[in-house]
This record gives C-alpha cells, structure tokens and sequence, in this order.
C-alpha cells in the first residue's frame, strides 16, 4: 500500500449524507460546496480541493420532484377527500407548497449527489474501441 506524499493532507471519509445536506466540502466537510443557490464551485476555498468531478446533471432535480410527487399527491388526495376544499384552496396553498418542498430539498439533494460522486470517484465515462467496427 502506498503512502501520500508528506506535503499531501491525508482526509478521512466523511459521511456523505451529513456532508451533502449541509452542502459542504465531501473532502474536508468544512468549505461550502455551493455558490449561490446551486452553482458548484471550481474549488474548496479551506482544502483546495477541485470540483471539476462533479457533476449531478439532472439527478437531484429528478429524485426531488419524485419524492415530493409521491409524498405531495399523498397529502393532496387526503386533503381533497376528507376536507373538500374548493378548487382556488389548490392554487393558492397546495400548490405553492409543493414548489416550496421541491426548491427546499432540492440543494441537500444536490450536495449529496456531489458528495456520494466523490467519495465513489465518478469520473466521466472513457470509451475505448475494441477494433471489431472499423478503426472507431
């Protein structure tokens, strides 16, 4: 097994979830993760650590609409049939909620998913041809 260099911090693993939902450094758990609501930085500003490896795509926005879909639908159904409310109680409350929920988890989901990224070392995909197709 090889050692890090002496000049290179050594960085136990952190908790993904603890350091995800606060939206922390997945290295230090101390420098913000995020600038702004939910840019990504290029860096750690306490480790230095380079977040060129991140990239959620699509994925927090995707489980976070199909959390609060499922959990939302429920509690709007059992609202609709045991209080029967009017139609403009759904546009004026139960709606805006849901945004709300989605917009409120939305960026410890994203954390996460940065945070699971590098603690599994997600890189970009590298294909390789295997010479059966043409030179491709």
């Amino acid at each position: 097994m090889t050692e890090p260099a002496p000049s290179e911090p050594l960085h136990p693993r952190l908790n993904t979830l603890a350091t995800g939902v606060r939206c922390r450094c997945p290295r230090c758990g101390k420098g913000p993760l995020l600038r702004g609501y939910l840019t990504i930085r290029d860096r750690c500003p306490v480790c230095d650590l380079d977040y060129g490896f991140a990239d959620p795509a699509d994925g927090p926005a995707f489980f976070v609409m199909s959390v609060v879909g499922v959990l939302g639908m429920a509690a709007f159904m059992a609202f609709e049939f045991t209080v029967h409310p009017p139609t403009w109680v759904h546009f004026a409350f139960t709606f805006p909620l849901l945004a709300a929920a989605c917009l409120l988890i939305l960026r410890p989901f994203k954390g996460w998913m940065v945070a699971e990224q590098y603690v599994h070392k997600a890189a970009p995909p590298e294909f390789e041809s295997v010479g059966k197709h043409g030179p491709f």
